[in-house]
């Protein structure tokens, strides 16, 4: 009987280790599974190549994390000449789980990708060789974008000037490197919203944002239930100290239930007037990682309408210390 019984254990072990060898080849070799990038040529006309830049910048903020940052100034505003060069690095420190590098995406580094394996990348997260992109680039948002934003996004970084910065290759920590696989999915494109409809134009200028990642607390890289844009999320900061996102829903005590339409959006708008400069700060000091000076620049509609879908959030109670200075050794 005991004999009968330890056998049938060894199988039950047996079975369950051959179960998860043929799941993690599964998520090893057969994902992501996105299909393959379409047969694109995308025409490079002056309005995408402006609304590209428009996007880029100030809205879905790509050369915020694809430029080098100075970050001894105010929210880090992007150094001279580095636009789209790539190597900025998130990792275990800022609270990621491996390190990851934001690619150089300027026609040096992709003049043998084609334009389907971009907008693949773009809105499907997968590179040129099939492999998994970690959403630092949030590209689940990106694939419910409408297409033409994509292309105008394509066409404008066709246009940048070519900067020779060889990037090394992302590094996700177990068992972010199986789960990755899983993460990219096939896009579920939408039309842009009629900007007379308010509500769901911010909704789709707030996506293209990704307002929600950096706005929501996360734990190992999954958002806390509960706790959607009630800030919190955690940003080490490269001078020292901890900053925190702030509290963006409609909550009287911690959040912008007080702001009116005027005040949000001369809240961005500060950092765009010509008198402005970024202001130097020295280590250990307030910072901000929050791009200012490219969302400042963002249209006052789409501010607007940003600000009215954030009105229809559930407001969450939730007081955020907006910074913590670093602990003396």
């Amino acid at each position: 009987m005991k004999q009968n019984l330890k056998k049938g254990i060894k199988y039950l072990v047996l079975i369950a280790i051959v179960a998860i060898v043929g799941l993690l080849s599964y998520v090893s070799f057969a994902l992501p599974d996105v299909g393959d990038p379409e047969n694109l040529t995308i025409e490079i006309t002056p309005e995408r190549v402006e609304r590209g830049k428009y996007l880029a910048h100030s809205v879905n903020a790509c050369m915020d994390c694809h430029s080098k940052r100075e970050w001894t100034k105010t929210a880090g505003p992007i150094v001279e000449g580095t636009l789209g060069q790539g190597g900025e690095e998130f990792n275990q420190e800022l609270g990621f789980p491996g390190k990851f590098f934001a690619k150089n995406i300027t026609p040096y580094a992709l003049k043998d990708w084609t334009d389907g394996e971009i907008f693949r990348a773009i809105s499907s997260g997968v590179n040129k060789d099939g492999k998994a992109l970690f959403p630092l680039m949030p590209h689940p948002n990106y694939g419910k974008s409408d297409r033409e934003d994509i292309y105008s996004i394509i066409a404008y970084i066709r246009t940048l000037k070519p900067i020779e910065n060889k990037v090394p290759e992302s590094e996700p920590d177990f068992p972010m490197n199986f789960i990755i696989n899983t993460i990219p999915q096939k896009p579920q494109f939408v039309k842009i919203p009629d900007q007379s409809n308010t509500v769901a134009y911010g909704a789709y200028i707030f996506n293209a944002a990704d307002c929600f990642t950096c706005h929501t607390k996360q734990d190992k890289g999954a958002p806390l239930p509960g706790m959607d844009l009630a800030g919190g999320f955690e940003f080490k900061m490269p001078g020292g100290g901890v900053v925190r996102s702030a509290n963006i829903t409609p909550d009287k005590e911690s959040g912008i239930a007080e702001w009116t339409e005027e005040m949000f959006v001369n809240r961005f708008k500060a950092y765009s007037d010509s008198t402005y400069k970024p202001a130097d700060v020295k280590p250990g000091d307030f910072n901000t990682v929050m791009p200012w000076s490219m969302y400042g620049n963002m249209k006052t509609e789409d501010l607007k309408a940003i600000y009215a879908y954030l009105r229809t959030v559930k407001p969450v109670k939730n007081k955020v210390e907006k910074f913590s200075p670093a602990q003396a050794e």
